[in-house]
């Protein structure tokens, strides 16, 4: 088994991770010939599907495994990775291989930095700073009676300083190396990990920056969790339901309506956006015909048809920090089931290229 690679797109690599990193601690990744997979499968909460292809994020890479497709299947955990990929940021270049150390199998992350050279001084003497002192001295206290100028050729072994003209600077590269512990997992491990199983959706619609959806929702998420603090100290709420994360409400339509809800006994505050875009379905990628999707009678039922999911306020805040991808988002709406967000990265550096996916899976509560 082995693998090497040198690292690409690692400011885009980080920010992934920092958001896969926000729900879970622990990552599976499967890597092989054409493709690397990251899932997150936390206990409680939503779950992480990541599929890009090998060279958005590796360069020059080697894998080699007796599975076929070069398959290597790994546990990692993703706060180390978070710290090595914030360390390389700032890199000239990153390198990454598997490999063993104390018979503990790691990925070994390889940093290249340069750092600064020290200041070195304008001019200099020829020979030294401790000669350049007696010249001075011996010009400063030179006979009154002969104020010609010395012989220039005649100074006794000493010159005088000099500006330094070419730069002596040399920019030194330093060399940091971090080991992330990984389990190798065995094939018949993961063939229980399955991707979820989700009914046509009822609507899809581009969400809006992902960010400014955030700042609503945790805003939303504060006034809930003040609301129920303020309830329990008057003795009217129970400690068991101030401490439960609020239930947020997430709606939309297929004529370009989306809209953010927070309905409590004390609080019902809403916000809503309008004339996004509800993207053309595939039929090649339906299982019944489009005229039959559900997607499309919610079209003819017209802006009032509502599907409606309740996520979890703080979970809902993790899987927004995705916003920071910059991708273009998608989400479909299985009315009273579950949410699946698209998010599209888009390979930066060949505009030709398709744009990678991670997908959420986020359930909806029940009433």
């Amino acid at each position: 088994m082995r693998f090497k690679s040198e690292l690409k797109n690692i400011r885009v690599f980080s920010k992934l991770v920092a958001a896969l990193s926000s729900l879970e601690k622990i990552a599976w990744v499967r890597l092989d010939d054409e493709t690397v997979r990251f899932t997150v499968i936390p206990d409680t909460g939503s779950q992480v599907w990541a599929s890009f292809s090998m060279d958005f994020i590796f360069d020059n890479y080697a894998l080699q495994s007796a599975e076929p497709n070069n398959t290597i299947n790994l546990e990692l955990p993703l706060g180390p990775l978070q710290r090595a990929l914030r360390s390389a940021l700032n890199g000239v270049s990153a390198s990454i291989r598997l490999t063993k150390k104390d018979g503990v199998p790691v990925l070994s992350m390889t940093i290249t930095t340069t750092a600064a050279p020290t200041k070195e001084p304008q001019g200099v003497s020829r020979f030294g700073g401790a000669t350049a002192n007696i010249a001075g001295h011996h010009h400063a206290h030179s006979d009154d009676n002969n104020d010609a100028d010395p012989d220039p050729d005649d100074d006794n072994g000493i010159f005088a300083h000099e500006p330094l003209e070419t730069s002596l600077h040399r920019e030194r590269e330093k060399i940091i190396t971090q080991d992330i512990p990984v389990r190798v997992l065995h094939p018949d491990t993961v063939e229980t990990i399955m991707q979820p199983k989700v009914r046509e959706p009822d609507v899809n619609i581009q969400l809006p920056p992902l960010l400014q959806l955030k700042a609503i929702s945790d805003r939303f998420t504060k006034l809930a969790v003040a609301s129920r603090a303020s309830a329990s100290g008057s003795g009217s709420g129970s400690a068991s339901a101030s401490s439960a994360s609020p239930k947020l409400e997430l709606s939309a339509n297929m004529h370009g309506g989306l809209r953010l809800r927070l309905d409590t006994d004390t609080l019902d505050v809403e916000s809503q956006w309008s004339g996004l875009e509800n993207p053309e379905l595939d039929p090649g990628q339906l299982e019944c015909a489009i005229e039959d999707h559900p997607s499309t009678r919610f079209r003819e039922a017209g802006p009032d048809k509502w599907a409606t999911v309740r996520v979890d306020g703080k979970d809902w805040s993790k899987v927004l920090s995705v916003g920071r991808l910059e991708g273009r988002v998608i989400a479909c709406f299985a009315h009273d089931h579950a949410l699946i967000m698209y998010v599209y990265v888009p390979q930066y550096d060949d505009t030709g290229a398709e744009d990678s996916v991670v997908t959420y899976y986020v359930s909806s509560f029940s009433l």
